[in-house]
């Protein structure tokens, strides 16, 4: 294939992709709470809005919340609270400003689009190093261009890929570093003398992997690990020092630029918690195999178990006619080596330490382990038939994965097609004034459903004073109240409805749905 068209077919499916991501992000009704904190840590003075002294008790119009989400004209400019929201967290800080960058595109609002916008741009890069990855793993086949670029796109818009767009957190920028890690050292691998260009490269993307999640350390650890031998096999001293250093360079910058990294990965609540469930043997096992199951209902679009029980059959029938069973040179057994090793050890390694057992722990490689099954199962078909039969063979389980969530009616995580009636319900009611009945004992985060505080004129928060009456005497009631109790004891809400609708004198209430934290009433 020519240069030319080879990049215009891939200009075209990242085209593609980008209108399939904005369609489901347009259908995104809400945020999960860590993306809440996401626009929170990268442009509000402190981790926490409820750390304000005048957070409880007292009513705020919705610019009080909004501000949470959002940097105004006097903010531009000032990237402290990024860098000391994270050293007071447990992140590191790349991602955060990014984020703060773009946000300052929308002064004063919050859209959606900020945080999805940077992931689809990310997607872009994403399907461009996975279509280079691919290229070399297909190199020699019949088309191996249009091969690889069908495949990368395709990587692109799975559930898990998706899900990772409209996710709004580092962890579309952890997928990316990744693979330009696994590509770099794709080429370093097949090098014969290391260029020190390429070393520069390898710093860069270490470096900027680091500040962006800790779990990126798994992976690149390991792929050292394989690089370290190879050099030492091969009795290549000098290289073997270079890259060491390389490496070492970029843990010591990163630490440079951001030295709490230690205390987060050793000593804070996250480290701790690691340590904590690798004692329970039961945890981590349901651990991976939660995430499996991930991979499989996200990765493969609930069709893996078809993939994988034709791979079974092939090869069955590769024992039974003694045909090889996969047939690969040695450069590219080494690259699929390089890509496995760490893919395998980051599953592992974020599945057993991550505090949920949820897709986007692990969806940094998903997409590889995607490509490696894919991959293999192309090569068992061409054992056991013409390329022809094969090309087609993997077009119609490509096409029956990427219809499976239409047939099936999956959305991607955490798109909330379920809280649209609840947001809507509060948009048309945003006058009405709000009330939220805080216990303390639940240990609410507000974060949770700050979008909604966000959307109502006048809200407030009670945590000592529970005296409806006094809290409402100088407020327009006459269309009614919305009252927010995060208490799912539905007999108990009852009860503390029933005595402020004797109170304010109202004729009746009704719930109108349950966000995250809160069963939401309205009250006439």
């Amino acid at each position: 294939m020519k240069k030319k068209n080879e990049i215009l077919i891939l200009i075209l499916l990242v085209i593609v992709q980008t209108i399939i991501y904005i369609i489901v992000g347009e259908n995104k009704q809400y945020l999960h709470i860590d993306e809440a904190y996401s626009f929170g840590l990268a442009g509000y003075d402190k981790i926490n809005i409820q750390d304000n002294e005048d957070f409880f008790d007292n009513w705020h119009s919705k610019e009080y919340y909004k501000d949470y989400l959002v940097i105004n004209r006097e903010e531009i400019g000032n990237y402290k609270p990024v860098y000391e929201n994270q050293k007071n967290d447990v992140h590191p800080p790349l991602y955060y400003l990014l984020l703060r960058f773009a946000m300052g595109f929308n002064i004063n609002n919050f859209s959606k689009w900020t945080g999805i916008g940077i992931n689809i741009i990310i997607y872009g890069f994403i399907t461009i190093f996975m279509y280079l990855i691919l290229k070399r793993l297909f190199k020699g086949e019949k088309h191996f261009e249009l091969k690889s670029s069908i495949l990368a796109f395709t990587s692109s818009i799975t559930l898990a890929s998706i899900s990772n767009v409209i996710y709004m957190r580092m962890y579309s920028l952890l997928a990316l570093n990744i693979l330009i890690t696994t590509y770099l050292h794709i080429k370093l691998l097949e090098s014969d003398n290391q260029s020190p260009k390429l070393l520069i490269k390898i710093f860069i993307t270490t470096t900027l992997g680091i500040l962006t999640h800790y779990y990126y350390l798994f992976y690149i650890s390991m792929m050292c690990l394989i690089l370290i031998i190879k050099y030492i096999k091969e009795k290549r001293p000098k290289e073997l020092v270079h890259y060491i250093l390389t490496i070492m360079l970029s843990g010591i910058v990163s630490l440079i630029i951001f030295p709490y990294s230690i205390a987060h990965i050793f000593l804070g609540y996250r480290g701790k918690g690691v340590i904590s469930r690798l004692k329970n043997l039961k945890e981590l096992i349901i651990g991976i195999f939660t995430q499996i199951y991930n991979v499989y209902h996200y990765g493969f679009n609930n069709t893996l178990i078809l993939i994988v029980s034709v791979i079974l059959i092939l090869v069955i029938y590769n024992k039974i006619k003694r045909n090889k069973l996969i047939n690969t040179d040695t450069k590219t057994n080494q690259i699929i080596k390089l890509i496995m090793i760490p893919t395998i050890f980051f599953f592992i390694m974020t599945s057993i330490s991550s505090p949920w057992n949820v897709l986007r722990y692990i969806v940094g490689v998903v997409g590889l382990i995607f490509v490696l099954i894919i991959y293999y199962l192309y090569k068992i078909f061409q054992t056991c038939t013409s390329e022809k039969i094969t090309d087609i063979s993997i077009i119609i389980i490509l096409i029956i994965m990427l219809i499976m969530p239409l047939v099936k009616k999956i959305d991607p995580e955490l798109l909330y097609r379920d809280r649209k009636e609840i947001v809507e319900t509060i948009d048309k009611n945003s006058d009405i004034p709000a009330i939220y009945l805080f216990n303390i004992n639940k240990g609410n985060s507000f974060i949770d459903d700050i979008l909604l505080f966000t959307k109502i004129e006048k809200f407030y928060i009670a945590k000592d004073n529970l005296d409806i009456t006094k809290i409402v005497k100088d407020e327009d009631i006459s269309k009614g109240i919305l009252i927010f109790i995060n208490e799912e004891d539905i007999t108990n809400n009852n009860e503390i409805l029933n005595k402020i609708k004797n109170d304010l004198k109202f004729n009746e209430y009704k719930n109108i749905g349950k966000s995250t934290s809160c069963m939401i009433y309205y009250m006439n």
